[in-house]
């Protein structure tokens, strides 16, 4: 039976975003291996035959810790003796592409999930990332790219001969989870002292700078409006800045921290705006479930969002660091109730196209396009 790698960096389950591979690989007959940090793993979906390989990665690329990673992965393919190597993230791209011309694997795919010299990015991003993708891009046969910006960039790429670039509209989601959900949002609204006039915006994801919570608070302060309620969902580095900033804009009753929930799906179904202020995406899973929670979105107009968002269709985008254009959409949606319920049937729609079953088929034609040439 022929054998193919699924390299990541830190996995705590099987998911989206190694399932459509899986299906994919496994209907063509081949063994799939996933090889990645396992030390947060639990996974009760038993549904998938997966060989797991733990393997020291860690999320800094420049760590020492990493090299012992490369000798595990080069140790692991010499053993299982690969037929296809599929890399994804930064670090396992780096990996398993140098592994597959190491060890001369017949087919290496690597999937993007954001290129570092982003639009916007640091000069050094622009500069050391863009020369390593480049180059790293000799030893690939495919490269599959999550979003518009980066699928430009990487047809000028020189890929091994025969090689070619996908788009992939993301790992997908699985929209019915979204709609119609059932919850008493009396409880819900409750829990937070909402009233029948308060409107709540919800942003979801770690609390780093990256993510730039920053704008979307002063944005609820310069909006001026008691009755708007930002609910934000995640952990992070960040906690208390972001505490500390909200205490200082006095906006301690309509800002609420909520650290880590498994109740996003709901959470998302009793809110009335999405909000995500973030200066650097991919493709973002969050924007994807709110729009198929029926949210209009107002997001940062940078890579990734607005893939996702076209500006006064599904919702706004915005300037990064715009806080008076942030405010500005919020007020805006807050006072036409008719536009938000526009807004809603656009971005139900249109998350249809996101579901994972479309990524599965996507993901499917082209492992049998790179595979059996």
């Amino acid at each position: 039976m022929k054998k193919i790698l699924f390299i990541s960096n830190i996995t705590n389950r099987i998911s989206n975003f190694s399932i459509p591979s899986i299906e994919a690989s496994q209907h063509m007959g081949y063994e799939f291996h996933m090889a990645a940090n396992l030390s947060g793993f639990s996974d009760e979906n038993k549904e998938y035959d997966v060989k797991l390989h733990h393997i020291d990665l860690v999320r800094n690329p420049f760590s020492l810790a990493n090299i012992r990673a490369y000798k595990q992965i080069l140790k692991l393919v010499d053993e299982e003796q690969f037929d296809a190597i599929h890399c994804n993230t930064p670090i396992g791209g780096v990996f398993g592409r140098f592994s597959g011309r190491k060890k001369k694997i017949r087919k290496v795919i690597y999937t993007a999930h954001g290129f570092h010299f982003y639009k916007g990015a640091p000069l050094k991003n622009r500069v050391f990332f863009k020369l390593a993708e480049l180059w790293m891009a000799h030893y690939t046969d495919a490269i599959l790219t999550i979003n518009q910006e980066d699928f430009t960039a990487a047809q000028k790429f020189r890929l091994k001969s025969g090689g070619q670039v996908y788009y992939l509209p993301g790992v997908g989601i699985d929209v019915k989870k979204f709609r119609p959900v059932y919850i008493d949002v009396k409880e819900y609204r409750d829990s937070f002292s909402l009233t029948e006039k308060s409107i709540v915006l919800i942003a979801v994801g770690d609390l780093i700078k990256r993510k730039n919570y920053d704008d979307s608070i002063k944005a609820i302060g310069l909006s001026n409006n008691p009755d708007l309620h930002l609910l934000i969902c995640g952990v992070g580095p960040e906690l208390n800045h972001l505490k500390a900033l909200t205490k200082n804009l006095e906006l301690e009753n309509q800002i609420h921290f909520l650290g880590f929930r498994t109740d996003i799906v709901e959470l998302l179904s009793f809110s009335d705006l999405f909000i995500l202020s973030s200066l650097q995406e991919g493709l973002p899973r969050v924007l994807m479930e709110a729009m198929a929670s029926g949210l209009p979105c107002i997001v940062s107009k940078i890579r990734g969002n607005t893939d996702l968002i076209e500006d006064g269709i599904g919702g706004y985008t915005v300037k990064p660091n715009d806080v008076m254009g942030y405010s500005n959409a919020i007020n805006h949606l807050t006072s036409h109730k008719k536009l938000r319920h526009e807004m809603s049937e656009i971005n139900l729609e249109a998350s249809k196209k996101l579901d994972v079953i479309n990524i599965k088929s996507k993901m499917a034609e082209i492992y049998f396009e790179v595979l059996t040439k």
